[in-house]
C-alpha cells in the first residue's frame, strides 16, 4: 500500500537535517529487516547539504555505512572530474568521511564517451546487483531509499518534460536526450523509481514554488509534469520542503 506524506522546514539546513536523520533511521530498519540498505543519491544544491551532514555531523559517526550500498539515480555525461558530475560532488562531501567502502559506491561510468553505452553498463550492473528476485518489485529493482529533486520545470532525476524517456516502461537505465541542454543525461526510469519501498523528494528555494504549488495543487489530480510521475507501487512517496519552497502551498493540503 503506497503512502504519499509532506513535510515542510524553515529552511534549507532543516531540511537537511530532517533529511540525514530519516536516512539514518531508514538504514537501520532496512539493515535490520534485510540485512543490507540500498540508497540510491541525487545531484543538487539540497542533496550536497544532506551528504555533508552524513559525513560530518558526529550523530552519524555511528552510521551503518558498511552494509550500505550507493547508487545514482541520475548523472550528467561529463567525466567523473567535471565540476558538474554528481559523482564528483558525493565524492568530495558524502565520501570525505573515509567511512564509506569504496566498493559500496556505484558510480556510473560516464567517462565513455557513447551515452547509450554508459547506461547499459549501468544497466547490467543493477540487474547483476539486484539478481535475487527478493530484491525486486514487479521485476524492477527494489531500492530501500530513492532520493530525489524536482527542477523549476517540473523534472526529477533526468526525466525532463517532453524527453523520450518519460515512456519508458522496460529499461531500468536509459540515455535521455535533454533538448534544453542538448545533451544526454544517464537516468533511472519510471518503474525503477516507482519500485522503491521510500521515495524522499527535497525540494528547496524560491524558484521552485509556482512549479509546487503546480504540481500539488493546480494540477494535484491531472499530472503534467514528469514528477507527478512518481508514484510508487508499493511504498511511501516523501516531501522534504522548506519554506520558499512551499510559500504558495495552503496550510492543508
Amino acid at each position: 500500500m503506497s503512502q504519499e506524506f509532506r513535510y515542510v522546514y524553515p529552511n534549507a539546513d532543516d531540511l537537511a537535517q530532517a533529511a540525514a536523520a530519516e536516512v539514518m533511521r531508514l538504514a537501520e530498519s532496512s539493515i535490520a529487516a534485510r540485512g543490507i540498505f540500498t540508497l540510491a543519491l541525487a545531484g543538487g544544491s539540497t542533496p550536497k547539504k544532506l551528504y555533508s551532514l552524513l559525513a560530518t555531523d558526529p550523530a552519524y559517526r555511528h552510521f551503518p555505512w558498511n552494509k550500505t550500498h550507493l547508487f545514482f539515480g541520475d548523472e550528467r555525461h561529463v567525466p567523473p572530474t567535471h565540476i558538474e558530475s554528481n559523482f564528483l560532488m558525493v565524492k568530495t562531501t558524502l565520501m570525505a568521511s573515509g567511512l564509506i567502502p569504496e566498493t559500496h559506491l556505484h558510480r556510473i561510468r560516464t567517462e565513455l564517451p557513447d551515452a547509450n553505452q554508459v547506461s547499459v553498463d549501468y544497466d547490467v550492473e543493477l540487474h547483476m546487483f539486484f539478481s535475487d528476485p527478493s530484491m525486486r518489485l514487479n521485476g524492477f529493482p527494489r531500492f530501500d531509499l530513492i532520493l530525489l529533486g524536482m527542477g523549476p520545470d517540473g523534472h526529477t532525476a533526468s526525466l525532463f518534460p517532453d524527453s523520450k524517456g518519460l515512456n519508458e516502461k522496460e529499461r531500468w537505465v536509459i540515455s535521455n536526450w535533454v533538448e534544453k541542454f542538448k545533451t544526454n543525461r544517464i537516468t533511472f526510469t519510471f518503474p525503477v523509481l516507482n519500485a522503491a519501498r521510500d521515495i524522499y523528494l527535497l525540494v528547496a528555494g524560491a524558484d521552485k514554488t509556482t512549479m509546487l504549488a503546480s504540481v500539488l495543487v493546480q494540477y494535484r489530480n491531472t499530472p503534467v509534469y514528469p514528477v507527478q510521475h512518481v508514484q510508487p507501487d508499493d511504498g511511501n512517496k516523501v516531501w522534504l520542503l522548506d519554506a520558499a519552497a512551499a510559500a504558495q502551498l495552503p496550510k492543508t493540503l
